[in-house]
């Protein structure tokens, strides 16, 4: 059973370190995070009493229904006047804490403008160090999202075949995963074949599929929320010696990285764990992007496993990707992607 007033105590506890008599709340999952609710629009106000949800007409009975534990604020007319109406409902307050990477220029406009007199302080990463700790249902519902994708892929490779578009695989994929249970996808699925594998975000397009070729193959499905983020890279037919040797550096690459990552490092001495073996094997320039990342509500979130994350340390219960790969221009790329949990040992 989610526990939403353990996570806001958290919260809260940080919120006292920082010094901060109240915290706006307007980036989405962090927001379904704290209230459980799923709208797309709305504000969460947290001072050290209180927890109010503040949204327009259209989420009024909604909110009612998955926030429960929360106070609702009704929100009426534009942004401005919502947030005049919550921080007058919380008792005026005048110091008040804001998400830094959610607030566009516009709506720090309607802030200033509706509460001249409130001063407010930009935090950064705030909530999604308490989100990046993963609780016994968050991990229940991604276990249950890998589950789904897994089975979606042994469907596609009962179907796939040359001839095929990459639209066409990726509109397979999609289907099976919707009508077997996923609430969505976790992301534009990438089906990258041939020459497109070596871009690593490729859209599907027309490009038809061929023998002899690898096919990076990039999806996951959401339950309860919750996504999962899978890569496979395979061929139909008979492969060559070039793609089976780019296979087994990446494939080592990633095993070693499984086995050896613990809770504790740096996201970038997790990163080099797999890294290392790629530039040992004469690759390092062709892999370019972070080992990993985490994974929860959001495809991407807290922490990063990443060459760029010198500071950030994994938390035990952290869960997050592990996806070396090699990407040769004009012939294609390779990644192996799978997810994982931080225990304690």
């Amino acid at each position: 059973m989610t526990d939403i007033q353990h996570r806001l105590s958290e919260v809260r506890r940080l919120m006292e370190e920082k010094n901060l008599p109240a915290m706006l709340v307007t980036q989405a999952e962090n927001r379904r995070y704290l209230s459980g609710f799923t709208g797309d629009a709305g504000m969460l106000l947290i001072t050290p009493q209180r927890t109010i949800l503040s949204t327009d007409s259209r989420y009024w009975e909604q909110a009612e229904k998955q926030a429960p534990t929360v106070e609702i604020h009704r929100g009426k007319g534009r942004a401005r006047e919502m947030l005049r109406g919550l921080i007058e409902l919380a008792g005026n307050l005048t110091r008040v804490g804001f998400e830094s990477a959610a607030v566009t220029v516009a709506l720090m406009d309607d802030m200033q403008a509706a509460l001249p007199a409130v001063e407010w302080i930009k935090t950064s990463e705030l909530i999604e160090k308490v989100r990046a700790v993963k609780e016994a249902d968050e991990i229940a519902a991604i276990h249950q999202a890998i589950a789904l994708a897994e089975d979606g892929l042994a469907h596609l490779l009962k179907i796939i075949k040359p001839g095929l578009t990459e639209l066409a695989v990726a509109w397979e994929l999609e289907v099976y995963l919707r009508t077997h249970g996923s609430e969505g996808l976790s992301f534009e699925t990438i089906i990258a074949s041939g020459p497109n594998g070596a871009m690593g975000h490729h859209e599907p397009g027309n490009r038809v599929l061929c023998e002899g070729e690898p096919i990076v193959i990039d999806w996951g499905a959401v339950v309860g929320g919750y996504r999962s983020d899978m890569t496979r890279t395979i061929v139909l037919g008979q492969s060559d010696v070039k793609y089976r040797e780019i296979y087994d550096i990446v494939l080592r690459a990633e095993e070693t990285a499984i086995c050896q990552i613990k809770a504790g490092m740096t996201g970038k001495a997790a990163d080099v764990l797999a890294r290392d073996i790629i530039i040992a094997a004469g690759y390092g320039e062709q892999f370019g992007h972070g080992v990993g990342h985490g994974i929860g509500l959001a495809v991407h979130e807290s922490p990063r496993v990443s060459y760029l994350a010198e500071e950030e340390i994994l938390p035990v219960g952290a869960v997050v990707t592990i996806e070396p790969g090699i990407y040769l221009p004009g012939w294609g790329g390779v990644r192996i992607e799978d997810m994982v949990i931080l225990r304690e040992d």
